[in-house]
């Protein structure tokens, strides 16, 4: 069975550091790309960072570039998304999901697995 599972999220205060993780169980990271989404109240759920098979990233929200990153640990199976400088509109929802597919792509259509999601607060 392919599941994604999400953890990490929680209260910061802006200006703080959150490590979200995206453990993957049914399959092998080489065999997805896997996005972070993140969907806050009352707005539609948006496309943040994505790894792709092979290990490159991309970028799909600029109010993210200098402060959050992408990473994976093959060896743990699981996707990393560094986030720092955190502000308050960085709250939200994130979510991990996977798209068997060997690049990333855009849109959440695309991505057949996803996570629960996990709640990021970022509040003084």
């Amino acid at each position: 069975q392919l599941q994604l599972v999400e953890s990490g999220g929680g209260l910061v205060q802006p200006g703080g550091s959150l490590r979200l993780s995206c453990a993957a169980n049914g399959f092998t990271l080489d065999s997805v790309s896997i996005g972070w989404f993140r969907q806050a109240p009352g707005k539609e759920r948006e496309g943040v960072l994505c790894i792709s098979s092979s290990g490159g990233s991309t970028n799909y929200a600029d109010s993210v570039k200098g402060r959050f990153t992408i990473s994976r640990d093959k060896s743990e199976n699981t996707v990393y998304l560094q986030m720092d400088s955190l502000k308050p509109e960085d709250t939200a929802i994130y979510y991990c999901a996977a798209v068997r597919f060997w690049r990333c792509v855009s849109g959440t259509n695309a991505y057949g697995y996803w996570g629960q999601g996990t709640q990021v607060t970022v509040s003084p």
